[in-house]
């Protein structure tokens, strides 16, 4: 277990460790913002190295993960209602917003949204988590990735097409189609149909995907520091500065408040749901902005500004949680 954890269960917890926690994580994502930023590999590096942690390192990381552990920890419901009550309360506040104050249609008002809400819990909340809490947090990091991609990410491409006129019982269809297709949500049923069965893999495999899972972590942060130094910030300078307020400060004290005032959540899953909640808005919300070819230049304004704030408003978060809470 990380040397944080050990301090946490006994109450030593120093002012610097939130901070000392989170460097090597953003030293990671530095790394990957300088060598975009002085043109260390190609143009489309950043979609490859995505797509290899996306497609390959990070299924493999969640699939032998959960194969390990009984499938009934994976199901707690009054967590999932916590994390995913924060998420519903921003993704529908910020429609009204979009709606009222900015006077946008649905499809910008859907990525608004997703913006404000979309934290970005694989590329960097998961690999925070398992550094901080270890295998404690492995459960409830990998449940924030899974909501975001089964939940509100249909949810938004659904009222795009409503705005569009095309939305139908197809539209529906290929929309969960596309969902049950994502490798995430295949590694993580897959990890739990193994666990559930009881059959244990043969050591060779086991060391496959552990190999190709010991790289999700670092190449997750180095891919979120490349994309961020492609980014440019454009557009609506007060709608983009409003949804990093809301993704940084917002949606936290929503969490902070279900969390641990509603639900009254125990151990450290208040902390883990809140700390996902202050993550700077992830990379997908661009490449759904990108696809329909609405709220490009904001979407990847809000994940570059979101993503660079988050440097100073994730240790003041952190710290906080743990000396307040555990």
């Amino acid at each position: 277990m990380p040397a944080l954890f050990y301090s946490l269960a006994l109450g030593s917890l120093l002012p610097n460790d939130a901070i000392t926690v989170v460097l090597p994580l953003l030293a990671i994502m530095l790394a990957g913002f300088i060598s975009g930023r002085i043109k260390l590999f190609p143009s489309n590096s950043s979609s490859v190295i995505s797509r290899f942690v996306f497609l390959v390192a990070m299924p493999s990381f969640i699939f032998i993960s959960l194969s390990t552990i009984p499938i009934t920890h994976f199901f707690n419901w009054i967590y999932l209602a916590a994390l995913g009550g924060g998420m519903f309360l921003i993704f529908a506040g910020s429609i009204l917003v979009a709606k009222f104050i900015f006077k946008q249609r649905l499809t910008i008002q859907s990525l608004h949204a997703l913006s404000a809400m979309f934290s970005s819990t694989a590329y960097i909340g998961l690999p925070l988590i398992l550094i901080i809490f270890g295998e404690e947090g492995l459960v409830p990091g990998i449940i924030g990735s899974v909501i975001t991609v089964a939940i509100f990410m249909p949810l938004a491409v659904i009222l795009i097409e409503i705005d569009k006129g095309e939305v139908g019982r197809k539209a529906v269809l290929t929309t969960l189609l596309q969902v049950l297709q994502n490798p995430l949500l295949i590694a993580t049923a897959a990890g739990l149909l193994l666990s559930a069965s009881g059959v244990k893999l043969a050591m060779p495999l086991v060391d496959f995907f552990s190999l190709l899972g010991e790289a999700f972590i670092p190449c997750a942060l180095f891919a979120a520091g490349l994309f961020t130094s492609g980014c440019k910030i454009a557009g609506d300078v007060t709608e983009i500065s409003w949804v990093v307020m809301v993704k940084l400060i917002l949606h936290p004290l929503a969490t902070w408040w279900l969390a641990f005032h509603v639900f009254e959540l125990e151990g450290i899953l208040p902390v883990i749901a809140v700390l996902q909640a202050a993550l700077p808005s992830g990379v997908p919300v661009f490449v759904i902005a990108q696809h329909y070819d609405s709220f490009v230049s904001r979407s990847s304004a809000v994940i570059a500004l979101s993503t660079a704030v988050s440097i100073l408003t994730l240790p003041v978060v952190l710290f906080l949680l743990l000396r307040t809470h555990v």
